[in-house]
């Protein structure tokens, strides 16, 4: 099947929108699918990092004003021709907002089908950096995934917000998470002590330092005799973070096995986002053996089974959290169980398991058109 794959982010840009076009193009070129990415530019001097599995057509972009770490496509021919010249069977629209909507409009005259994934909570954006606005945000979405064949949602609570804002033809698409990078035997004792050279329970967060994650809730938590919070990611709201969580360890952004050490050398990992539509991070957590703090809302509903693999707390609750993480602190054996079930949880959740998913949606989709000719 030859695939165009049009994303709003891809690498060097770590995020999850990113992330998740990554592997999809890998697993595509995994089965012997053909797939192409349309991408917005990186910027100028960015090392592009690992190499990507399969052509990669960058159009010009700009950053978005207050926010530089994310580039916006500019309208640009290459896309189009991009679709004419790979001979383009199915679209595939990563998160569509600015470019994705040029691709499903490319998509749409040229008569090629399109999957559209939902995967950034744009209305909850709005709410965050302009106090309103999240009634335009839900007519875009509804206009742009109304427009494709299939809309996939990555999460049970996404997939009813889609529904209820009247967003048709929408079936669940999970997230898969890398088991073998993220597992619990990397767990060093070394980087333990430098973190938290008072044995500290060492409570970690990663992720985009930004308004819409919250991270400011764990305010308390930094404050609890014998915790040591760690925050590992960049963004615009770091400086702030590091004046309002006082003793909190800073590392910056981490990527590929770094990370994954990390991960699977905290006691409890912490998310304080109440927009997640999947929430990768948890999900990277839970395949590295640690217990989970999650808002109850969203994306983590799906994935931390309360009381078993982690605790869900009301979201914005900073109280709460604090809590829950003294609950962690104060039972070792508990946080052990619940780590051991996390991982547990996840085994079987691959990148694999999910990209063939994936293809089964296309292959739906396919067949969905082939009958509308046969009927036309």
């Amino acid at each position: 099947m030859r695939v165009v794959i049009v994303t709003e982010s891809f690498p060097p840009d770590v995020n999850g929108v990113a992330h998740c076009a990554l592997q999809t193009a890998r697993h595509l070129v995994d089965r012997g699918h053909a797939p192409v990415v349309v991408a917005p530019a990186p910027a100028p001097g960015s090392k592009l990092g690992a190499l990507a599995p399969c052509p990669v057509v960058h159009v010009p972009s700009l950053p978005l004003p207050g926010y530089p770490q994310v580039r916006v496509a500019l309208p640009s021919r290459r896309l189009a021709s991009t679709l004419i010249e790979h001979n383009a069977e199915m679209v595939h629209l990563a998160s569509p907002f600015v470019i994705g909507v040029r691709g499903m409009a490319a998509a749409a005259r040229l008569g090629i089908p399109a999957v559209a994934v939902y995967q950034t909570d744009l209305a909850g954006y709005a709410r965050t950096y302009m106090g309103a606005g999240e009634a335009a945000a839900w007519r875009r979405i509804r206009s742009v995934h109304s427009a494709a064949d299939l809309t996939l949602a990555p999460s049970s609570a996404s997939l009813s917000d889609l529904e209820a804002h009247g967003v048709p033809r929408v079936k669940l698409w999970p997230r898969g998470v890398d088991t073998v990078r993220f597992r619990p035997d990397l767990r060093d004792e070394a980087l333990r002590r430098e973190l938290a050279p008072n044995g500290e329970l060492i409570v970690g967060y990663v992720g985009r330092l930004a308004p819409e994650k919250h991270i400011e809730l764990l305010a308390g938590a930094c404050r609890l005799e014998g915790v040591r919070v760690v925050i590992v990611g960049d963004g615009p709201s770091r400086p702030n973070l590091e004046q309002a969580l006082s003793g909190a360890v800073f590392l910056g952004r981490r990527t590929g096995d770094d990370l994954a050490r990390i991960f699977a050398s905290l006691d409890v990992f912490a998310h304080t986002g109440p927009f997640e539509t999947f929430c990768q991070t948890v999900q990277e957590a839970m395949a590295s053996g640690v217990p989970v703090v999650a808002p109850a809302v969203g994306g983590p509903l799906d994935l931390v089974a309360h009381g078993h693999t982690g605790l869900l707390f009301p979201a914005g609750d900073a109280d709460a959290v604090r809590e829950a993480v003294r609950a962690l602190q104060a039972d070792p054996a508990m946080r052990t169980a619940y780590g051991t079930a996390a991982r547990a949880m996840v085994e079987g959740r691959t990148w694999a398991a999910v990209g063939d998913q994936l293809i089964g949606h296309y292959a739906d989709v396919l067949v969905g058109r082939r009958a509308k000719v046969a009927a036309a």
